[in-house]
């Protein structure tokens, strides 16, 4: 059946699956002349701490909450999804953080393709983990890209661009919310001409494409012998939440791991050593290289996240110092 464009809404598919994508999600739902959200794609409920039930992922509940069919295949490339998602009939398809690698068959679906909201700026920091690698990696901007899905990851046109300023406190979850919340609004604000064929897309400059790895567990143990202030802090933003970073501490003869959450880099320069001294409101340990990190907000082992103070405070033997 030939559709009236200039009546009927465009239908949209939206992809998606933590709460961080919540509000891309809200955007689109947002009632407009142009498009409306006929379904949902999440990644699979998980199984609950306690009990038999399930959790569907916040994309999910989300959706479910606004009277939105929503599904959820174990594998985006399964013939049975695939099938579902023909019959929706999208027009376009929109992902932010899904979690699963799109198929040719996927991506021959909507008319005008599927579009991505990818927390950098492509071509830089393509994979799974552009927000966290680019605060490791101390950069002072980042942004966010809107770009069209091919099957080579984050490859693909460039249909708009926002430039991002970096604050050195800023943590992963924090500038993530950020970027993808300007991501949708730039995304709803562009459809209009998208759909009309009046965007200038780019072609992205592949000999610039850096990655953006995985992140470990094991990368998170921080080294003050090896790593300067500096490379620990941007670590401890990079990492927060997940993996988070640790360090080793020896207090008399116990010896532990504490979680650091909140750091800063001194400007002072001081001599080498391993001893970890409480001033005013904030720990201080010196670096192999001089460089000294202060440690604002931690957590020991079975214990609330606290300051440094109180850290400090609940010490039998204060003397503490990094292994």
């Amino acid at each position: 059946m030939i559709q009236d464009s200039t009546t009927k809404k465009r239908r949209v598919v939206f992809l998606g699956t933590p709460a961080i994508v919540v509000p891309v999600l809200e955007q689109l739902l947002e009632e407009n002349d142009l498009f409306s959200v006929v379904a949902v794609v999440s990644q699979p409920p998980t199984r609950a701490v306690r009990g038999n039930s399930t959790v569907p992922s916040p994309v999910h509940a989300r959706a479910l909450q606004a009277g939105i069919q929503v599904l959820t295949p174990e594998s985006a490339k399964d013939a049975r999804f695939i099938e579902q998602l023909a019959a929706l009939d999208p027009e376009l398809c929109v992902t932010a953080a899904y979690g699963q690698v799109l198929s040719e068959e996927f991506l021959a679906i909507p008319k005008f393709g599927t579009l991505n909201i990818h927390p950098s700026l492509l071509p830089l920091y393509r994979g799974a983990a552009p927000v966290q690698r680019a605060l490791q990696d101390g950069v002072t901007e980042t942004g966010v890209t809107i770009a069209q899905t091919v099957r080579a990851m984050d490859a693909g046109p460039i249909v708009a661009q926002i430039h991002y300023k970096i604050d050195e406190a800023v943590k992963a979850q924090e500038l993530l919310s950020r970027l993808f919340a300007l991501g949708a609004h730039e995304l709803v604000h562009i459809l209009p001409n998208y759909f009309s064929g009046a965007c200038q897309l780019m072609t992205q400059d592949h000999e610039r494409a850096t990655k953006a790895r995985k992140m470990s567990v094991e990368e998170g143990l921080l080294s003050p012998m090896r790593e300067p202030a500096r490379v620990m802090h941007n670590k401890v933003r990079a990492f927060a939440g997940w993996p988070g970073t640790r360090l080793v501490v020896v207090n008399g003869e116990d010896s532990f791991e504490v979680k650091v959450l909140t750091t800063k880099v001194s400007p002072q320069i001081k001599a080498y050593n391993n001893e970890i001294l409480q001033v005013a409101d904030r720990l201080e340990l010196v670096c192999g290289d001089g460089s000294v990190l202060e440690i604002h907000e931690l957590q020991a082992p079975g214990k609330r996240v606290m300051t440094a103070r109180d850290f400090w405070n609940g010490l039998k033997i204060k003397s503490l110092r990094w292994v």
